[in-house]
This record gives structure tokens, sequence and C-alpha cells, in this order.
């Protein structure tokens, strides 16, 4: 496998969810050739909303990518990306990179606790595929992933050949730099 164009997406700093004011978080896809950063989005998403798939479909629009490596499934708290949503409009292969092993027993405790519609997020989570978990530098912790629209040995040779400076992907890597760099605050 040679090199790929890869959009990694991360999301930024962001406070916690306030119930009186819902506060926004940026939502960054950076498409890259190998190494080299090719394109930058940013967009902002609502902390807790469910708008951080149609943003991520305006941001693919004019990407030019062959797979997409998202940060996580959720962003800005519990925005959840209905990736069966994203695969069936852009027909690419879509890989989750996740740091730690999920906790889906948690994850679902949160949202029964915190959203009246957490059916619907539960049900985008539960679409998923099974957690892989792979080594994609030998000196570091494995990382896990799931993957849709692509077999988990593709997309374990993908993650390890994206992994140029440590275990995670570059693209989402870089992607989660800007955002936090974008968001960062003083305060």
């Amino acid at each position: 496998m040679g090199l790929l164009r890869l959009v990694g997406v991360e999301d930024g700093s962001f406070r916690p969810f306030n119930r009186r004011t819902l506060g926004t978080c940026l939502l960054c896809a950076v498409e890259m050739f190998g190494p080299k950063i090719e394109k930058v989005k940013v967009s902002p998403i609502t902390v807790d909303g469910l708008d951080a798939t149609s943003k991520l479909s305006e941001m693919l629009r004019d990407m030019d990518f062959e797979a997409i490596l998202l940060g996580g499934i959720t962003f800005a708290g519990f925005n959840i990306i209905n990736v069966q949503q994203i695969l069936k409009e852009y027909s690419r292969p879509i890989i989750i990179f996740i740091r730690d092993r999920p906790d889906n027993r948690a994850v679902r405790e949160a949202l029964e606790k915190h959203f009246d519609d957490w059916r619907e997020r539960w049900d985008i989570i539960k679409s998923l595929g099974p957690v892989h978990s792979t080594r994609t530098r030998p000196d570091e912790p494995p990382i896990y992933f799931e993957v849709l629209g692509a077999s988990s040995q593709w997309a374990e040779e993908v993650l390890r050949l994206s992994a140029m400076l440590c275990r995670i992907p570059e693209p989402v890597r870089v992607a989660r730099l800007i955002a936090r760099g974008l968001t960062l605050r003083g305060d």
C-alpha cells in the first residue's frame, strides 16, 4: 500500500455542557497526502448537539480523499457523528480511531442520564462494527478502532502507515493540534 489521501477529524477544546447556554466547539478536518497537509477546514459544532454529522458532510464536499479517520465517534461532548450516513454519502471507508479501550456501558449510562434523545444517539453508536485493537508502533500502547466500508486488515495497515510520529494517525493528530490551538482559552 502506497501513500493515501486521508482526512483526519478531531475537535477542539470547549467548556463543559451548561444547560442554560449551548456552547460551541470547533470541528476540524485535515486532508493529508502522506505527510503533506493539503486542506484544512474548521466548523463550529454545538456542544452535546446533533449537528456534527451535517457539518462534517459540508466540510468533506470539496476534499479529495480515499478514507476518513475520525478521532472517535463523539465530538464536543456527545455530538455524535452518524458514520453510516457519511459512508452512504461519500462511499469511502471510515476508520474510527480510539486512544483507549471504549467503555460502551459507561457511554450508554451517561447518555441515559443526560439526554432525552439518548436512544437516537445510542443507535448511532450501536450501528458501528466490532472494536479491534492493534499496535501502530511497537514501542507504544495499542490503539483501538472500528471500521466501516473496508476490512479490519486494511484499516490496520492504514493506521500503521499513517502513525508517523506516534501511535496516533497523523491526520487525526494534526486535526487535533489545529482545533485545540484555535480554541485554547487563557481563562
